[in-house]
């Protein structure tokens, strides 16, 4: 399965691929940054987001597409910019007719970390130990990629297992009800 994981902003956009051969044989396929420049106006830069991102799509061809849930920060305006990127990332994904799933920030950092709590460098470090590589990726909103991309590839395919096990259930359910 190929995930494609975006940490949405409207400044820095993380971005990464990440492919898995097995639960345990996870390989980095690509990861980087969409940088939009604060000068231009809100709709340009939106543009921008969505230029770049469908190009990844089209490249790297996702299974899945893995985005990071907005939650409400202290400070609204970067909760608003964020979530106006994530919104441009839905939208292409329903466009492209990629499933798309959201994960929030602490459910992230324990499927790679082990604790919902953990910070930035515990995350930056573990992406580096699972993913093999020889330095942690920079900045942080590509590595914040790819530990979405390892979140869903690792609670995605629990989750599928989870809801086909109680649509068979509620199957089930119902013959007996007949």
């Amino acid at each position: 399965m190929r995930v494609l994981g975006i940490d949405p902003g409207l400044t820095r956009c993380g971005i990464a691929v990440v492919d898995s051969h097995g639960q345990q044989n996870l390989q980095m396929v690509a990861v980087g940054v969409i940088k939009t420049g604060v000068d231009l106006g809100l709709e340009a830069r939106l543009l921008q987001l969505e230029a770049e991102i469908t190009e990844w799509i089209s490249e790297h061809r996702p299974d899945v597409i893995a985005v990071e849930r907005v939650f409400s920060q202290l400070n609204v305006r970067t909760a608003m910019a964020t979530g106006q990127a994530a919104g441009v990332a839905l939208l292409i994904a329903a466009r492209s007719g990629i499933p798309v799933v959201m994960h929030t920030p602490s459910e992230v950092k324990a499927a790679v970390t082990g604790s919902g709590r953990a910070d930035k460098k515990q995350v930056a470090l573990m992406v580096t130990k699972l993913l093999k590589l020889t330095e942690t990726p920079k900045p942080a909103d590509s590595t914040d990629a790819l530990a979405l991309a390892i979140c869903h590839h690792w609670r995605g395919s629990a989750d599928k297992k989870m809801s086909l096990a109680v649509a068979a259930a509620k199957s089930r359910i119902k013959a007996i009800a007949r």
